[in-house]
């Protein structure tokens, strides 16, 4: 029998952990005050959301547990550097992620700029290296990391995001953001799972992408409905924000309680996604449940 949910979360979360800290550059490094606030930004706190995906995708096609490792940890870093420059004055301007002071408060601008710049690198060079598997499917992953995160991803989805500070925007066009700026990535995390442990099939594929696009929007969803009714402790972020900077959320468009309902539904659509896969797609299934049911 499979261990409990919680269980096999904190085993994952505790994988993670040492994978991020064995393959972060040492303190004791030079420069030294720049490795310090890498290992600050990205060890000893998160949901790690993104490392629990690579793992329960990497169960599905029987992934090495190197190759999920380094996976998981690659897209952590990514993930670690976002919020990095996100927290900058430049972009949202917070002083408070996971529950201490963001990177730009407890150093400066610059190291905040370089410990970004460096996290993006780290995460390419830790998925180049160490991973016993074809090496086409390395440069799949990599591929598929790079362009997450980029302008067609990730960064994108920021850049609009940014653009949109005070006009309106309609239904469509916040779900386009959201599946660039915080789907992309969670996809990513879907994919490199995957490609840890075998080729994907084209609907093994079809499969994993619509399970990744209903729990990116879900996440934003919560996100969005967090930021309108949770406090700055319980979030370990500056709560209010979006409202704050008129930012369009599906809460300002949708409303609060349509805005849950919403998030059901995807939870729901997430679920049916994975029915190609039967029980062994649980774990995914589960951290669906964890995305939209979270309290923070």
């Amino acid at each position: 029998m499979s261990a409990p949910f919680d269980e096999w979360m904190k085993t994952v979360q505790a994988r993670a952990e040492e994978a991020l800290d064995g393959l972060l550059p040492a303190a004791g490094v030079v420069p030294h005050k720049l490795h310090e606030a890498m290992r600050y930004t990205v060890l000893g706190g998160g949901k790690r959301v993104r490392p629990l995906l690579v793992y329960a995708a990497g169960a599905l096609f029987g992934a090495d547990a190197q190759a999920l490792a380094r996976a998981a940890a690659a897209v952590e870093m990514i993930h670690a550097y976002s919020l990095v420059h996100d927290d900058m004055p430049c972009m949202d301007d917070d002083a408070l992620r996971r529950g201490k002071p963001t990177v730009h408060v407890a150093y400066d601008e610059a190291t905040a700029l370089l410990v970004g710049d460096a996290l993006q690198s780290q995460a390419f060079l830790v998925l180049s290296e160490g991973l016993e598997i074809p090496a086409a499917r390395q440069v799949a992953m990599l591929r598929l990391l790079a362009h997450a995160a980029g302008s067609a991803g990730m960064c994108g989805g920021q850049a609009i995001d940014l653009d949109s500070v005070g006009i309106s925007l309609t239904l469509e066009q916040l779900e386009q953001m959201h599946q660039l700026k915080t789907g992309a990535l969670l996809r990513a995390s879907v994919v490199l799972g995957a490609l840890a442990g075998a080729d994907v099939g084209p609907e093994q594929m079809k499969a994993l992408d619509a399970y990744a696009k209903a729990i990116g929007l879900a996440f934003q969803v919560v996100d969005d409905v967090l930021d309108a009714t949770a406090d700055s402790a319980t979030l370990g972020k500056t709560a209010g924000k979006d409202a704050a900077a008129n930012k369009p959320t599906y809460v300002s468009i949708l409303g609060l309680e349509p805005s849950r309902v919403l998030a059901g539904k995807l939870r729901n659509d997430a679920h049916d996604a994975l029915a190609p896969f039967g029980e062994k797609a649980d774990r995914l299934r589960q951290l669906a449940d964890l995305i939209v049911q979270r309290k923070a």
